[in-house]
């Protein structure tokens, strides 16, 4: 069997500054982590916070690039194409000091394949995970698929015997409220180890003592105190203050204040993340709505007209201080299958969208709410209220409901929004990720964020091809015919893509990740 080796050596430019600082780095951002289960959510601050402590097979460093942790080599097998062949790395323990082995990582991917499992969509082509020999993984798919390893980077491994002894092999039920063990509770493999967890409060981290990068990265910040402030105005005090190094979301209104600072830096780039709202448009009849007995949504020239009535620049100008791009599909300039002719077909014509309201019979509009969290995106809420003044220029008047991601996530999940704000980073960066999990109807395999209720069996065939075309010429062009769809049909509106403002003490060498993943082991003190 051949195996290609991809090597990469580990990135972290250091821009360095100002006076000696710690060892102990405290960490503070809008939200929390919604869960210590590496499989049961896939969200930014939830996979970002699993990453000091787990570790999965291959991952994106600081600067986006594929990079070896858990497997040192990995590529088709030479005799069957359908087969990826993973080896792993030796002589890894997990944080209890049990070691690392194939047995870990198939019984993690079967369990990132259950039902509950919010990563089940990566692998929806696999048809079987097994371990060839201690070191060896074979990932068995439907056919070849080309893009297996970036499907990966946020693939966690757990301790099978840890997760028997405490009871922690099924997959937390988020959307159902559960709590596990393994909500609560880590033991991986990566650079840190739980101390303490209270969700919503703080999580202390220290340094692995055993870790098998510790070597190979600067592993400078030996504890780490993360603390959840959603005020933003109490996150940057106890930046200024000095109460915290290092904050990944300075609010726009700020940025000036923290970058004219002495002893504080603000870091800036794009963001591999765009943020949208979705609508309802399969349900019969709406549960938000006052129109009785029909779906204005389910309507694609309601959906354009509301489209229409968004004001993209004067949300980037107003809203986010000119920190944001505005955006015109749910894609960002990252991914593969992204075009600049796409993204830029969003449009404000508020005489185009009223005419298109009164053709499909709102002329009067109608009223609904809006779902909207107020501790993940970058003024979150703040984009949500300003979209309410823009939609009653055509007559839709939008109750605003905003709460924390924690309640607010479940409701998309769990079908119960009408209409919401959701934002889309990209790890693959494929389209492939943005189809399955946004565009595939909603089912035991794909669709889990698809609160659209939008299904298109053709499509859905389209979609699932992707995973096993290998002539990648032909692959991009089904990827420009789904979106053609997507696009046609207006199944969301298309807001702006993030721009990240990380705040920190000047001595915190870093540069800015594009996933918002800050990576620990990679960071300096100086």
């Amino acid at each position: 069997m051949k195996l290609r080796t991809l090597l990469a050596a580990a990135s972290a430019t250091a821009l360095i500054a100002g006076a000696a600082s710690a060892e102990t780095l405290r960490w503070a951002r809008a939200g929390d982590a919604l869960t210590l289960d590496p499989h049961a959510q896939n969200e930014g601050p939830t996979s970002a916070l699993a990453h000091q402590i787990m570790e999965p097979l291959i991952m994106r460093d600081m600067t986006g690039a594929i990079v070896p942790v858990l497997a040192t080599e990995w590529g088709p097998s030479e005799d069957n194409p359908n087969v990826w062949i993973f080896k792993l790395r030796e002589g890894v323990s997990f944080h209890d000091g049990s070691e690392f082995d194939s047995e870990d990582v198939v019984f993690s991917l079967n369990r990132a394949m259950s039902t509950n499992s919010d990563y089940k969509e990566l692998l929806a082509s696999v048809t079987e995970v097994r371990a060839a020999d201690k070191y060896t993984v074979e990932i068995e798919t439907g056919g070849p698929n080309p893009i297996m390893p970036s499907n990966l980077t946020n693939m966690f491994m757990m301790d099978k015997t840890w997760a028997e002894a405490n009871g922690a092999v099924e997959v937390q039920d988020y959307e159902g409220g559960e709590t596990t063990f393994a909500s609560l509770n880590a033991n991986g493999t990566g650079p840190y180890t739980l101390v303490s967890r209270e969700p919503d409060v703080r999580t202390v981290m220290t340094i692995n003592e055993n870790y098998w990068g510790a070597s190979e990265f600067p592993m400078e910040v030996t504890e780490l105190i993360y603390t959840p402030i959603q005020n933003a105005a109490t996150r940057v005090a106890a930046l200024l203050s000095g109460e915290v190094d290092f904050i990944q979301d300075v609010p726009v209104q700020d940025l000036q204040r923290v970058a004219g600072t002495d002893g504080l830096d603000v870091r800036t780039a794009p963001q591999n993340r765009v943020i949208f709202f979705g609508m309802n448009q399969g349900d019969t009849d709406l549960a938000s709505d006052n129109v009785d007995g029909t779906n204005p949504l389910a309507d694609v020239r309601v959906r354009r007209a509301m489209s229409l009535a968004i004001n993209r620049d004067a949300i980037q100008q107003v809203v986010m201080r000119g920190q944001s791009e505005p955006a015109g599909m749910i894609a960002p300039p990252f991914v593969n299958g992204w075009t600049k002719e796409m993204d830029a077909s969003s449009k404000t014509d508020l005489d185009a969208a009223k005419a298109l309201m009164a053709e499909a019979g709102y002329g009067n509009g109608f009223s609904i709410q809006l779902d909207c969290p107020n501790d993940r995106y970058i003024n979150d809420e703040a984009i949500c209220q300003a979209a309410v003044g823009m939609l009653a220029q055509i007559g839709v008047t939008v109750n605003l409901d905003a709460k924390p991601k924690a309640q607010h996530f479940p409701l998309i999940n769990n079908l119960e929004t009408d209409f919401y704000m959701l934002g889309w980073g990209v790890p693959t960066y494929d389209s492939e990720y943005v189809f399955n999990f946004l565009v595939h109807t909603k089912g035991d395999k794909y669709g889990s964020w698809n609160g659209t209720r939008f299904t298109n069996p053709d499509l859905d065939m389209q979609i699932q091809a992707l995973a096993s075309e290998t002539d990648l010429e032909k692959r991009d062009g089904m990827i420009a015919d789904i979106w053609t769809v997507v696009q046609d049909q207006q199944l969301y509106i298309p807001i702006h893509h993030q721009v990240l403002n990380w705040g920190m003490k000047s001595n915190v060498g870093t540069i800015v990740a594009p996933d918002d993943a800050a990576k620990f082991k990679y960071f300096t003190l100086n």
